[in-house]
Parts: C-alpha cells; sequence; structure tokens
C-alpha cells in the first residue's frame, strides 16, 4: 500500500451540496432560500421565535427548584461491597469506614459523604461506618450479623 491508494470506505463521507452554482444545478440563485424576508438572510437564528406571538417557552409555567447547597452522595450497593470483599479487595475483618472504600477503588472520591443503599445481597459480617445509609441497607447489614453507624444524623433517611 503506498500513500496514494489511501482512500476512505465507499459510503463513509458525502459530498455536500453546493448551492448558488447556477440554474442547471437545481439549487441556483436563491440556493433554496426561496424569496426575500428574514430566513434568506445571511447571520439570522430564529430558534423558538413564534412570529411575534409569545413563545411556548415564555407561555409556559415555571416550576420546581433546585437546591443550590444540596449534598451530593457517592452512592455504593452492598451488593458491589461484597464483591469487593470477595475479590480480597476489602478485609471485612476490620471496621470499614469512607477511606478504606476509595482505597480498594470502589468509590472514586467521598463528595459530601458515602451513603450505602441495599441492591445486592450482603453474606457477610461487617462493620460500616458512613455518612448515610438507607433504612432498608441498614435493616441488610445487622440481618447479615454487623453493624452500619451513620456518622451524621441527617444523613440517615
Amino acid at each position: 500500500m503506498k500513500l496514494h491508494e489511501l482512500r476512505d470506505n465507499p459510503g463513509a463521507t458525502k459530498t455536500k451540496k453546493r448551492v448558488g452554482r447556477g440554474p442547471g444545478s437545481g439549487k441556483g440563485k436563491t440556493a433554496g432560500r426561496g424569496i426575500k424576508g428574514q430566513k434568506s438572510r445571511s447571520g439570522v437564528a430564529i430558534k423558538g421565535f413564534e412570529g411575534g406571538q409569545m413563545p411556548i417557552y415564555q407561555r409556559l409555567p415555571k416550576r420546581g427548584f433546585t437546591k443550590p447547597n444540596r449534598k451530593k452522595y457517592a452512592v455504593v450497593n452492598l451488593g458491589l461491597i461484597q464483591k469487593f470483599i470477595d475479590a480480597k479487595k476489602i478485609d471485612a475483618k476490620n471496621p470499614i469506614t469512607e477511606d478504606v472504600l476509595v482505597e480498594s477503588g470502589l468509590v472514586r472520591r467521598k463528595l459530601d459523604g458515602v451513603r450505602i443503599l441495599s441492591k445486592g445481597e450482603l453474606t457477610t459480617k461487617l462493620t460500616l461506618e458512613v455518612t448515610g445509609a438507607s433504612k432498608s441497607a441498614i435493616d441488610a447489614v445487622e440481618k447479615a450479623g454487623g453493624s452500619l453507624t451513620v456518622t451524621t444524623a441527617q444523613a440517615a433517611e
């Protein structure tokens, strides 16, 4: 193979329509833009403009609220913790804190804390110390014979 033999796959590129190149092309003179008017001129962007009528995005009421300082938790499922214990990445004998979860690679970063959810099976007896946990996660850990401590009271729901 030589440099001049390099070619893209057939159909990989599409040649762009050349407009305004004479009447024989089918897209000559006005280049498919019609005659006069705002849209025939260059530099026009009328996104959401409805001809002077109040646009739909302004007619509809504003709803909802986004809390600017809400807490963002790193979410971990119990099934994943069990998987990491089985893979010997986490030692179940020692208390499992947020730092242990970060070191093992299960959580990339703590954000405002780690929250445990109950998805998956937990068979090992654990001692967990985290920022937040769901009620079902706390029940699942206690059912397996372990304990789950929530460090901040407001995070436990």
